[in-house]
C-alpha cells in the first residue's frame, strides 16, 4: 500500500452502551489539534515494521499534540467569540453519530441511524488489515477522529439539529381536550344549521312567529348543499361566501319587514322606504336625546354588521363540514330533497304553512315585483297628479257656500278607530266624546261623523295629511315628493285660491323649515320654533296642543281681521310613545308653556308605557282623550257663530295599540255652529254629533276633497 496516500477519513460510530470504561474517548482538545497535524500513517513509510511504526507514532504523536494544545486554545477562543454560546455547547456534546452527519452533510437519517447500530469492532478489524498493527489501527482511529471532530469544532457546524432531543411543541387546546372539542365543533355546526334554516323560514311579521313555521324543509337549504357538495373547493368557498352574504342581507330585510309591519302596517320598501330612517333618527333623538340616538344608531349598525359576518361564516362552515363528510352529506341531502318533494306533492303540512317551504324564493320574488311596480308607479302617479276635477275652476267658483266662515282643519295625531272600539281604550275615549259633545250642543254646536281609510299606518302622518288635503291617494315618499313637487290643487289651496280666506298653518311638530308650505297654498306657517313656547317637551310632542291652540289664538284667530281664516292645525299630544302625558290647565294660565315643567315631571317614564302592553294602550286612550279635550274646548271658548272645524284623525297607531289586523279607518266630524253647513252634507249618511257610529259610510281618505269642494258649491272645471 502507498503510504503517501492520505486515507479516507472514517468517524468512529458511537460506541455501544456496553463499551469499557476505558475506552478512549477523544476531548475537545484533541479534535482540535488533529485539523493541522497530519496523520501517523502519511508520515510512516510502507515497509516499516510494526514496531518502528509504533515508535514513530508515539514520539510524533507526542510533540505534535503539545503544538496541537497550544493551537487549538487559540482557535478555540476565536472561534467561541463568532459562534453563539448555544450552538458551542451543541458542538461540544455531540455524539459521535452527530459527528459523522457533520462530516457527510449528503448521508441521509437512514443511513445515519444504521451507522449508530454497527459494532465498532468490525471498524477495527477493517482499519487493522489496512495498517498492519493492531497499535497503527487504534492510533490511526484516534486521528482520524480528532481530525473529523477538529472540522466541525473550526466552525464547519452541520445543517441538522443536535441528537439531543428537542423540547416538545406546547399542546394545542383540542390535543388537551380532544372530547371537548369535538363536542363544541359539533355544536358549531349544529348552531350554524340552525342560523341557516332560521333565516330561510323567518317570517315578516312578529306574529307569525310560531314553532310550526320553523318546523318546515326549505327548498334553498337543499338546492345550496347540493351546489355546495360537488363544487371544487375554490369554487365552493366564493360560492359560500357570497351565499352567507346575501342570505344575510335578507335577514337584514327580514328584520326591517317585521319593524315596518309593526310601526306601519307594511312592509319594508327597499326603493322608497331608506328615507324613513332620517324621521326615525329624529324621533329618537327626540324621545331619547342625541346620546340615547347616537348609541341606538350604532346598536343598528353592529347589528346588522354581526348578522352578515355570522350568516357568512354559518354558511361556510357548513359548506366545510359537508366537504369533509362528503358522502354523508349526499347522502343526506338526496334524501331531504326526496322528502321536500313528496311533501310538496301531497301537500302536507303541519299547522298552517306547508312542510315543503319555498319562503325565501318566494320571498325574493315579491321584493322584485315590488320594485318593479314601484318603478311603474312613480310614472303613472306623475300622470294622475295633472288630472284634477277642480284644478282649473276659477276662485269664485269654490267654495262658495262657506264664505264667510272660518274654517279650521285640524288633525289629531293617531286617532284612528281603535281608539273608540278597542276595549282598552273605548271606555274613556267614549266617555270623553259623550261629554264634548254635549259640551258643544250646550253651546249651540251641531256634529255629523263618518270613518275615512287612511293611506298610512302607525305613522308617516304627512302621507294621511297630504291624501286628505290633495285628493290623492298617497301612500308612500315617492308619491309625496311628486304631489309636493308640483301644482295639484288641495283643500287648503282652494281656499287660498278664492282670495277670501286668509289662510295660515300651524304645524307644532315642524323643526324645520318646511317649503311644503307653499304647495299647500299657506300663507304663513307656525311651526315649533315660531310659536312662543318656553316649556318642556313631552316626548316627541315639542309641546302640549292646549298650547299649540292658546298660540294660534294669539297669533292669528284672535287678532281682528278683514277677511275670514282658514287654518290648518296639526295636534301633535297623542303621538307615541304617549308619556309623558300632559293635563288641561285653564287657558288663561297657559301663558309662555313654563308651567307645564312641573308637569312634565310628573307624567310617566315613556320606557315604563311604551313596551307595556296593557299600559301602552291605556295611555294612548288617555292622550286622544287629551287632544279631544284641548280641541273641542277650545272651540267652545274661542269660537263663533261663523266657526266651521272639520277635524279628523291621521292614521291608526302602531299595531302593538290597534291589533295586528285593525283597519286603517279614523273618524271624521264636521263641527259648525250654523247649521246650514251641515245641510250641505245631509245626503252623506254620516253619524249625528262627534263619535261615529261603527254603520256610518267609510270612504278612501283621498275622496274626501272632491266631496267637502262639490258640497260646499264648488264647480269642476269644464274639460
Amino acid at each position: 500500500m502507498d503510504r503517501t496516500t492520505p486515507e479516507p477519513d472514517v468517524t468512529p460510530e458511537a460506541p455501544p452502551a456496553d463499551t469499557p470504561a476505558d475506552t478512549p474517548v477523544d476531548t475537545p482538545v484533541e479534535e482540535k489539534a488533529a485539523v493541522d497535524v497530519p496523520t501517523v500513517s502519511d508520515k510512516t513509510d510502507e515497509t516499516d515494521t510494526p514496531s518502528e511504526t509504533d515508535e514513530t507514532d508515539e514520539t510524533s504523536q507526542a510533540e505534535e499534540k503539545t503544538e496541537a494544545d497550544e493551537k487549538t486554545e487559540a482557535e478555540r477562543e476565536a472561534a467561541s467569540a463568532e459562534t453563539p454560546v448555544a450552538e458551542e455547547s451543541a458542538a461540544t456534546e455531540k455524539t459521535p453519530a452527530a459527528e459523522e452527519s457533520g462530516t457527510a452533510r449528503k448521508t441521509s437519517a437512514d443511513e445515519a441511524d444504521a451507522a449508530v447500530e454497527k459494532d465498532p469492532a468490525d471498524e477495527g478489524g477493517t482499519a487493522s488489515d489496512q495498517d498492519t498493527s493492531d497499535q497503527d489501527t487504534s492510533d490511526q482511529n484516534t486521528s482520524d477522529s480528532d481530525t473529523a471532530d477538529s472540522d466541525i469544532s473550526a466552525g464547519d457546524q452541520p445543517a441538522e439539529t443536535p441528537d439531543e432531543p428537542a423540547a416538545p411543541a406546547p399542546r394545542k387546546w383540542r390535543d388537551r381536550h380532544a372530547v371537548a372539542a369535538r363536542n363544541v365543533g359539533w355544536a358549531v355546526t349544529a348552531l350554524s344549521l340552525l342560523l341557516v334554516c332560521f333565516a330561510l323560514l323567518m317570517p315578516t311579521s312578529a306574529d307569525k312567529f310560531t314553532p310550526g313555521v320553523f318546523l318546515r324543509i326549505p327548498v334553498e337549504a337543499v338546492l345550496g348543499a347540493a351546489v355546495l357538495i360537488v363544487l371544487p373547493r375554490r369554487p365552493r368557498i366564493v360560492v359560500a361566501i357570497l351565499s352567507g352574504a346575501i342570505l344575510g342581507v335578507l335577514t337584514v330585510l327580514n328584520l326591517l319587514d317585521v319593524g315596518f309591519n309593526m310601526f306601519l302596517g307594511r312592509g319594508f320598501n327597499v326603493v322608497l322606504d331608506w328615507v324613513l330612517f332620517d324621521d326615525a333618527q329624529s324621533y329618537l333623538k327626540d324621545t331619547m336625546g342625541n346620546g340615547g340616538a347616537i348609541g341606538a344608531v350604532i346598536a343598528v349598525v353592529v347589528l346588522v354588521l354581526i348578522v352578515l359576518v355570522v350568516m357568512t361564516l354559518a354558511v361556510l362552515r357548513v359548506s366545510n363540514v359537508m366537504t369533509r363528510n362528503r358522502d354523508a352529506a349526499s347522502r343526506l341531502t338526496l334524501v331531504v330533497g326526496t322528502a321536500w318533494v313528496t311533501c310538496a306533492a301531497l301537500g302536507l303540512q303541519l299547522s298552517g304553512p306547508g312542510i315543503a317551504a319555498r319562503t325565501t324564493v318566494a320571498r325574493v320574488e315579491d321584493r322584485v315585483n315590488r320594485v318593479q311596480a314601484t318603478l311603474k308607479d312613480e310614472a303613472a302617479f306623475a300622470k294622475e297628479a295633472k288630472k284634477d276635477a277642480f284644478g282649473g275652476t276659477p276662485g269664485d267658483q269654490l267654495l262658495t257656500d262657506l264664505r264667510g266662515k272660518d274654517v279650521m282643519i285640524a288633525f289629531i295625531e293617531s286617532y284612528g278607530r281603535s281608539a273608540i272600539e278597542d276595549e282598552a281604550t273605548a271606555a274613556g275615549v267614549d266617555a270623553t266624546l259623550t261629554a264634548k259633545n254635549e259640551a258643544l250642543t250646550k253651546a249651540g254646536y251641531s256634529a255629523k261623523s263618518g270613518w275615512l281609510t287612511s293611506a298610512t299606518y302607525g305613522g308617516s302622518s304627512w302621507l294621511g295629511h297630504s291624501t286628505f288635503l290633495s285628493g290623492l291617494w298617497i301612500n308612500n315618499q315617492n308619491r309625496y315628493r311628486t304631489v309636493t313637487a308640483g301644482e295639484h290643487l288641495t283643500l287648503t289651496g282652494a281656499f287660498q285660491r278664492t282670495g277670501a280666506w286668509r289662510t295660515v298653518g300651524v304645524m307644532p311638530g315642524v323643526q324645520k323649515n318646511w317649503p311644503e308650505g307653499k304647495f299647500y297654498g299657506l300663507d304663513n306657517v307656525y311651526d315649533s320654533r315660531e310659536l312662543g313656547y318656553e316649556g318642556p317637551k313631552f316626548s316627541w310632542s315639542t309641546m302640549p296642543d292646549q298650547y299649540a291652540l292658546s298660540a294660534f289664538e294669539r297669533l292669528e284667530h284672535g287678532k281682528k281681521r278683514d277677511k275670514p281664516l282658514m287654518s290648518e292645525i296639526i295636534l301633535t299630544s297623542s303621538h307615541q310613545p304617549w308619556a309623558p302625558i300632559p293635563k288641561m290647565i285653564p287657558w288663561d294660565q297657559v301663558g309662555d308653556g313654563s308651567v307645564y315643567e312641573g308637569i312634565e315631571k310628573a307624567g310617566k317614564d315613556p320606557a315604563d308605557v311604551f313596551y307595556d302592553s296593557k299600559k301602552v294602550k291605556e295611555e294612548y286612550g288617555k292622550s286622544i282623550q287629551y287632544s279631544v279635550n284641548s280641541l273641542i274646548d277650545y272651540v267652545v271658548k274661542y269660537g263663533s257663530k261663523n266657526t266651521v272645524l272639520v277635524f279628523l284623525g291621521d292614521h291608526q297607531p302602531l299595531a302593538s295599540v290597534s291589533g295586528s289586523n285593525a283597519s286603517r279607518d279614523v273618524p271624521v266630524s264636521i263641527v259648525a255652529h250654523d247649521k246650514s253647513v251641515l245641510d250641505k252634507i245631509d245626503d252623506w249618511g254620516w253619524t249625528d254629533g262627534i263619535k261615529p257610529d261603527k254603520s256610518a259610510p267609510v270612504w278612501r281618505m283621498d275622496s274626501f276633497r272632491d266631496r267637502f269642494l262639490t258640497a260646499y258649491g264648488s264647480t269642476p272645471a269644464k274639460r
